[in-house]
């Protein structure tokens, strides 16, 4: 039997929803392109973008990034209800975001542990209160700063063409990795 899986994303709404804090949108609306699954479409239960095919379900968080967990617990929460009985203790969630600890368009999967700062990754390890999920993080780079204001200003900015497409272009790599968890 496969697993069913959820494909949430957090970032930013409008006006920062091209920054390179927001690449974990821009990253499932490659995944959703690369997959030829229907557009995303507003959804009011749970609220956020949502598109469905044979292998996943992709959602996108319509929360500012630091308060992101309680739209990813609804969905993930409203997306097991729709589960069978059989399917639900295999279901998986599995988490797309920015990583600022790397380089831009690398991917880095991750299960437990800490949140290494991240303010969004936090907040969803708080509201589902330990459970375990999967993160699938895009690597963004690092200003030389560590200087909060600095790191803040930088993940804020807006991406480049280029950076967007990088961004883009690891969507195959991501969905290696899906196909891997979805079979077992």
């Amino acid at each position: 039997m496969t697993t069913r899986i959820l494909i949430a994303s957090i970032g930013n709404p409008p006006p920062h929803a091209i920054t390179l804090h927001s690449a974990g949108h821009i990253l499932s609306t490659a995944l959703v392109s690369l997959l030829n699954y229907p557009c995303f479409v507003r959804s009011t239960s749970p609220t956020g973008l949502i598109t469905t095919g044979t292998e996943y379900t992709l959602y996108q968080s319509p929360a500012f990034m630091n308060v992101s967990g309680k739209p990813i617990a609804a969905a993930y929460k409203a997306f097991c209800k729709e589960l069978s009985a059989k399917e639900r203790p295999s279901a998986k969630l599995v988490v797309l975001h920015d990583d600022l600890e790397s380089p831009l368009g690398k991917i880095r999967m991750k299960v437990g542990g800490s949140a290494k700062g991240h303010n969004g990754i936090k907040d969803i390890m708080k509201v589902l209160g330990g459970a375990d999920f999967l993160r699938i993080g895009v690597g963004i780079g690092r200003p030389e700063s560590r200087n909060s204001t600095d790191v803040a200003n930088f993940v804020l900015r807006k991406m480049t063409m280029g950076e967007m497409a990088r961004v883009r272009d690891s969507a195959e790599e991501v969905l290696i990795i899906l196909k891997k968890i979805r079979n077992g």
